[in-house]
């Protein structure tokens, strides 16, 4: 997704930076923005987050930003498949249309910024409609039910694509590769 030739990404678990951010926006960029700002505070260095998820107009937009905790919690990619599919038992094909959304955002170290830091976003999204029942093995969270809009319903979901070929079309791929010439511009390579 993100091809610049001199940049490492490294997690904040691997820097040894404890806690994380309470995620209580009420947008994906409003999310990934604080999830930016906290690693960036915490290290020093430039940070790169993400949020993101799926939203489904019969739903009015939900899951939205409860995507992975839409059954609860702790829920699992299958209780939270299950809940979407039992809330949308009577809602006829034509009318499942979704779509998956992420927000990348950059957070670099600028004492002139506001709050230190100069944060650049970039958004990705993939459109299409939430199956009947899930399909394939691949991907994670609701891909087994995400057919892409490219795909006649019944058609393959992303859970049937292979890495390269969902890349190509996903909200993350989207959102990464309207990232890089921001990253670029920036100085990275």
């Amino acid at each position: 997704m993100l091809r610049l030739g001199s940049v490492n990404l490294v997690s904040l678990d691997e820097l040894g930076v404890a806690g994380e951010p309470v995620e209580d926006g009420l947008t994906f960029e409003t999310n990934a923005r604080i999830k930016a700002r906290f690693a960036a505070r915490a290290t020093g260095l430039p940070s790169l987050a993400d949020d993101s998820g799926l939203e489904v107009a019969a739903l009015g937009g939900a899951p939205g930003v409860w995507t992975r905790r839409y059954a609860g919690p702790e829920a699992t990619d299958a209780e939270n498949n299950a809940k979407l599919i039992r809330e949308l038992a009577a809602v006829p094909i034509g009318a499942r249309g979704a779509r998956y959304v992420c927000v990348l955002a950059v957070a670099l170290p600028d004492t002139a910024a506001p709050g230190g830091l100069r944060i650049s976003v970039r958004r990705g999204t993939s459109r299409g409609r939430i199956a009947v029942e899930p399909r394939g093995s691949g991907g994670f969270g609701y891909d087994p039910l995400f057919e892409p809009a490219r795909e006649r319903p019944g058609g393959r979901t992303f859970g049937e694509y292979d890495r390269a070929e969902k890349d190509e079309i996903s909200h993350r791929g989207r959102a990464a590769r309207r990232l890089v010439p921001v990253l670029r511009e920036l100085g990275f390579e």
